[in-house]
This record gives C-alpha cells, sequence and structure tokens, in this order.
C-alpha cells in the first residue's frame, strides 16, 4: 500500500499578499507536505445574504486557482497543487483543459484537478449556466477533459459539448487526476463511483466511502483504484489526539489526509501547528 500523502490547505480567504502565500507554500514544501489544496467560488456575495452558510463559505475574495497554482509552482520544488474544489459547471470544460493542461507542464506535472457543483444557483445564474442540470453536467464534462488531455484532436458530440475535430494539441506529459468533492447522497457518490480518481467526502468518510466503493463493484471498478482524502483538525489535544485521529483514517482506506488548524490561531501559529502535526503524524503512520 502506498504511504499515505499530507497536505494543507490556504485559508477560503487567504491572503492578498502573494508573498505571504508564496511563503506558506514554501514553508510547507520544505516541511515534506505532498499537496497543497484551495477552495473558493468564482463570485462573492455580501455577508449575510446566505444566513444559513458561513460567511467565509461565500464572501471571499477568492483566489483564481490556476493563476495562484501556476505562481506558487514557480517557487516550490516538489508539492503538488489541487483545486479543492472547482466548481467545473460553471466552466466552458475546453478551457478548464486548457488551464489545467498549462499549469501541469509549467509545474512540472505537479497539478490535479478536484470537482465538485456547489450550491448557489445566484452563482450559476450570473455566469449563465443551468444550476438545474449542473451534476449531469459535470459528468460529460469529465468526460470531455479526459479526451481533450489524451488526444490532439478531439471529436464528441454529447448533451452539453459539440467538438468537432479540435483540441488542445499539447498533452499533458502524464495524466491529470481528477478528485470529487461530494455530499453524501446516491447521484452525487454514484458519479463518484464512475468517474473519480480520487474522492473527497463532505463530512464524515465512513458512510460514503462504503457507498462509493459498492457502487464501483456495481460499474466494475476495482474500489482500491480510488484515492480518498479527508481532513484532519490539529486541535489543542496534541500529537497523541491527531495520531489516533489519524488512525481512525487509515482504517477507513483514506490516503490522502488534509491537516487544518484551528481557524483562531494567527497565520504563523496555524502553519507551525500544521507542520507540527504532519511531523507527528508522518513519524508513525504508512
Amino acid at each position: 500500500m502506498p504511504s499515505m500523502q499530507f497536505g494543507a490547505g490556504l485559508p477560503l480567504t487567504a491572503s492578498n499578499e502573494p508573498v505571504q502565500i508564496r511563503d506558506f507554500a514554501q514553508a510547507l514544501d520544505a516541511a515534506g507536505f505532498d499537496y497543497l489544496t484551495m477552495a473558493g467560488h468564482i463570485l462573492s456575495a455580501e455577508a449575510g445574504r446566505y444566513a444559513e452558510r458561513p460567511t467565509p463559505t461565500y464572501a471571499g475574495p477568492f483566489h483564481d486557482p490556476f493563476v495562484l497554482f501556476a505562481y506558487l509552482a514557480a517557487s516550490t520544488r516538489r508539492i503538488r497543487f489541487r483545486p479543492n474544489v472547482l466548481i467545473l459547471p460553471l466552466f466552458p470544460t475546453a478551457l478548464v483543459a486548457k488551464q489545467a493542461a498549462e499549469v501541469q507542464m509549467v509545474s512540472g506535472g505537479r497539478f490535479e484537478l478536484g470537482v465538485g457543483i456547489s450550491w448557489s444557483p445566484d452563482e450559476y445564474a450570473a455566469l449563465g449556466q443551468d444550476f438545474s442540470t449542473r451534476g449531469a453536467r459535470l459528468a460529460e464534462q469529465v468526460q470531455v477533459l479526459r479526451k481533450l488531455w489524451s488526444e490532439p484532436f478531439v471529436t464528441f458530440k454529447g448533451r452539453w459539448h459539440d467538438i468537432q475535430g479540435l483540441g488542445l494539441n499539447r498533452l499533458p506529459g502524464q495524466p491529470i487526476p481528477i478528485w470529487f468533492g461530494a455530499t453524501n447522497t446516491e447521484r452525487p457518490l454514484r458519479r463518484v463511483a464512475r468517474h473519480a480518481d480520487g474522492f473527497v467526502p463532505l463530512g464524515p468518510p465512513a458512510e460514503p466511502i462504503a457507498r462509493v466503493r459498492a457502487y464501483m463493484a456495481e460499474y466494475g471498478r476495482e474500489p482500491s483504484a480510488l484515492a480518498l482524502g479527508s481532513g484532519l483538525p490539529a486541535g489543542p489535544g496534541g500529537p497523541g489526539a491527531w495520531i489516533e485521529a489519524a488512525r481512525g483514517l487509515e482504517a477507513l482506506g483514506i490516503t490522502h489526509v488534509t491537516i487544518t488548524a484551528p481557524a483562531d490561531l494567527p497565520r504563523d501559529q496555524a502553519l507551525a501547528r500544521i507542520i507540527e502535526a504532519r511531523q507527528a503524524l508522518a513519524g508513525v503512520l504508512t
């Protein structure tokens, strides 16, 4: 079994100072982290608009992952980069294929794509996309992305795509893994089982992982081929508590652990806590 991978995420509303973000990524790179994720929307809304949701999840401002990861790739050596998640149905598929392939090239093969459908009909309306069909469109988009990354010129006719002999004509040097974030309901989990290279459950992981594995078996896919991600809070309990939590994730088959620090820690202390947790976990997990 491959060794467990350790990552960290940029805060949803990461610093407006590029040098601070660069320093954060470089510190993770030097500390042996395997990947860096970031989440966010294209558009922001005023605080208080969605009272049922935490303000940072929609107020922003958010960074663009392709631009930011290209910048960070130039100043790091080994750490990989993954949007977690890109709201794929908000974007033209060919544009995502192009941008992802370019980041893969300039980073030396260190880019992965995390996708999801998100929750905001207002953002879909603002970007001229249909909210009600976003799940089905995402499934078709993933098929098209893989063709655009593997064939110089593509012919594909689907419900939302009509490509006749066009393509990037410069293919990624290696496949770009596609991760899915999904809620614990049947249709999203079946999309994961059919299409995903990796899966990050949005909530407690045990039940959705079991269901996805069962669906994969239905579709003739080997469940062990799916990479699995989960968050691990580096809370005040210290290394003992972190290791116990990580052991539980390991038992579920989690392959990628994203370490987070408490939200109330200042930036420098949060970074130190994340690095401390990674060092504690890497010393005992396979």
